[in-house]
């Protein structure tokens, strides 16, 4: 994982030395392609998140919910490195990648995000034509092959390119915000990563580009995995397979309550405290 080749993207699917253990994790019926283990976060002394251990089942959606404050987007930040950016962040515990430590001296970051996409919650397009937003990754990377090819496969697998085939020299900030959302998913898509982790996807659409954003997410789930953060609870419950409910300890630091299948959680919850938070009792 420390280089990347300037062929392109890396062919579908795991290296050799990174494949997947065949083995049927305790905490998932699918196997893993990514492990948390203990995984506590910290900003400066402030501890944001403790103690979480949780599988990443490979091509099901998994969501993270919980209160503001509760450490979600870090914790999902931490996924693909991102808070390597922030100043005085740190990490203890592991985060495994097809059981290979993301966190290892030898691992190179900018693998990482190239293998585990990012969407944020505000659609963010570059303030480039909707040909570059898509072909930007891929050309950073060194791709050599069919660019016009693998713009127009990114912008299909994003369920956009019908809307977006007869305009592609036009900038991307010209889309309305569901667009720009799926622009930004094609992106990621571009340079084919296998996970794409979501920040609030939807938090800035209307109900109706939010439909077209969980559709897409039920479509390309064949393809991805996906780790989604959101404060929605229908929208959990609607477009997630698993769920992992987090809530604030004392030290304010973010911690598991429960976490299983989806319908599990919001139909039978083992807990007193999770019953309450999806039933609006708080949160």
């Amino acid at each position: 994982m420390t280089t990347t080749s300037s062929e392109g993207p890396a062919p579908a699917g795991p290296d050799p030395v990174l494949e997947a253990d065949t083995a049927e994790p305790a905490a998932s019926v699918a196997p893993a392609v990514v492990r948390l283990r203990d995984v506590g976060l910290f900003y400066g002394e402030f501890r944001a998140v403790k103690g979480v251990s949780f599988d990443v089942p490979t091509h099901q959606i998994t969501s993270i919910i919980g209160p503001s404050g509760s450490g979600k987007s870090t914790l999902l930040r931490s996924i693909n490195r991102m808070n390597d950016l922030i100043a005085g962040t740190r990490m203890e515990g592991e985060i495994l990648y097809h059981e290979e430590n993301l966190y290892a001296s030898y691992v190179d970051p900018v693998e990482v995000r190239r293998r585990i996409g990012m969407v944020f919650q505000k659609p963010n397009p570059f303030p480039k034509s909707i040909y570059d937003n898509v072909a930007f990754g891929p050309r950073l990377n060194g791709f050599k092959g069919d660019l016009d090819g693998l713009v127009e496969q990114s912008l299909r697998r994003a369920a956009i390119w019908d809307e977006v085939k007869d305009k592609l020299k036009q900038s991307g900030l010209t889309l309305s915000g569901g667009q720009q959302q799926r622009l930004c998913i094609a992106r990621a898509i571009a340079t084919d990563p296998e996970v794409i982790l979501m920040d609030e996807p939807c938090s800035a659409l209307d109900p109706r580009a939010t439909l077209q954003i969980e559709q897409l997410m039920a479509e390309i789930k064949e393809r991805y995995t996906i780790v989604i953060v959101t404060h929605n609870m229908q929208q959990a419950a609607r477009a997630s397979d698993r769920t992992v409910f987090l809530n604030m300890a004392e030290d304010r630091a973010g911690y598991i309550v429960e976490q299983g299948e989806t319908a599990q959680i919001f139909t039978n919850p083992t807990h007193q405290m999770t019953e309450d938070y999806v039933s609006g009792r708080f949160g």
